[in-house]
């Protein structure tokens, strides 16, 4: 996750759950030129972390695998990520083209603070089978094209799409029992649907 402080570590927090809670050795790593959200994003994760349902999980994932880095700068933020090659990458920032314009080495990128990892893994549809352990250096998501590069990205535009989105996302989450992903649908819900939906909880239709 790439983030400054246009967003806010609530936020953040969710979303790094949603990523540790795949499993022990699952990273979820924070790259932000703001201290402050680097320290109230580590505090926020504690917070979770005591109401998660994958908490068991997340917690060893996050104690073993969970970084937060502050780079002095935006580029540095990009260097780090590039060099990180993650296969998912996720931005919150005043400016996301910036990274969809300087980022090379990513499986898919997500872009802008309505769009989270969760969307892309249950709803809107990109090709989800990603290179690991830091092969984006030198590929992309598999397709029939494998022996070429491809990086994909996703960008939901309207609070009335991530909204709808969201509802969706959140019901598949609770069905598979992925909370932390169904929280980063719910959260979008909430903050752009303006609906009361209780934590960790499948949005109701």
């Amino acid at each position: 996750m790439i983030a400054d402080d246009s967003v806010d570590a609530q936020l953040c927090a969710i979303d790094l759950l949603g990523q540790a809670e795949h499993g022990p050795t699952s990273p979820a790593v924070l790259l932000t030129d703001s201290e402050s959200l680097a320290k109230d994003t580590m505090d926020e994760v504690a917070r979770q972390l005591e109401i998660l349902p994958t908490a068991d999980i997340a917690a060893e994932s996050w104690a073993n695998y969970g970084q937060v880095v502050v780079c002095e700068t935006v580029d540095e933020m990009v260097t780090e990520a590039n060099r990180l090659a993650f296969e998912h990458v996720q931005v919150m920032t005043r400016d996301p083209d910036y990274f969809l314009e300087h980022l090379t080495n990513y499986g898919a990128l997500f872009l802008g603070p309505r769009t989270n990892v969760s969307y892309g893994d249950k709803v809107i549809g990109t090709n989800h089978t990603l290179p690991t352990k830091g092969a984006a250096r030198y590929t992309g998501g598999l397709w029939i094209g494998k022996f070429m590069k491809t990086c994909t990205y996703q960008r939901v535009l309207t609070d009335e799409a991530s909204t709808m989105i969201g509802e969706y996302c959140s019901r598949l989450c609770a069905i598979e029992g992925f909370a932390g992903h169904g929280e980063q649908a719910n959260a979008r819900v909430r903050r752009y649907g303006d609906r009361d939906v209780p934590w960790y909880s499948a949005v109701g239709r």
